[in-house]
């Protein structure tokens, strides 16, 4: 049985809480400029939610790859719209500084604990959307105990496409079969690589992973 040398885990969702931290963040922008009557935790999905189709035109080559950062920019405006705010009217500062808060998201109450000790073990690597920045500024601020930080700009795309998975391990020097990806990775793995013959292994049921 080949020996399992990395652990790589999606972020969002898994190890930090985006949800109460944007919609945190959202809720204090909105009450700065006077929209109290739109809900934070509503306007946190509606940005969330513009993820997929976002990039998704990336991985299929309809656009040029740019950093996650760019796209919750340009989704961070599309979802003002959303909620009837005109982003041309609001305090570019503002903007930017909300669009930051994905660097800042705080991690699970458990996160911290569990991946130091997989990391007694293990080479522990987060496999994310976010670029590297990002996954650095989140990490210092949280003190997230990676072993390196390979974000979706190393790549030059955004999983689930094979390039993500492939490159990360070659980057590592590891066989896909060294390498165990959290439940969400592999999922998404699984729908859409079919040409690897020596799959990454799926991170146990007692894994610290949560789905959003």
């Amino acid at each position: 049985m080949t020996a399992t040398r990395v652990l790589f885990f999606d972020v969002l969702g898994t190890v930090v809480d985006w949800r109460s931290g944007i919609a945190s963040e959202a809720g204090a922008f909105l009450a700065r400029v006077g929209a109290e009557q739109v809900d934070p935790g509503e306007f946190a999905d509606a940005w969330a939610s513009r993820y997929d189709a976002s990039t998704e035109a990336v991985r299929t080559g309809h656009r040029p790859f740019v950093s996650l950062d760019v796209i919750n920019r340009e989704n961070l405006d599309a979802t003002l719209v959303q909620f009837g705010l005109a982003p041309s009217e609001l305090p570019t500062a503002e903007l930017e500084e909300l669009n930051l808060a994905w660097h800042r998201l705080e991690p699970w109450p458990d996160s911290l604990k569990g991946l130091a000790r997989l990391k007694e073990r293990f080479i522990i690597v987060p496999l994310s959307g976010a670029n590297t920045r990002l996954l650095l500024d989140m990490a210092k601020r949280a003190g997230l105990p990676w072993d390196t930080v390979l974000g979706s700009d190393v790549f030059g795309t955004y999983k689930p496409a094979p390039q993500a998975y492939l490159r990360a391990v070659e980057i590592l020097g590891v066989r896909p079969s060294e390498a165990v990806l959290s439940p969400r990775i592999m999922t998404t793995w699984l729908r859409r690589e079919g040409a690897v013959s020596e799959p990454p292994l799926l991170l146990g049921q007692k894994s610290m992973a949560r789905r959003r």
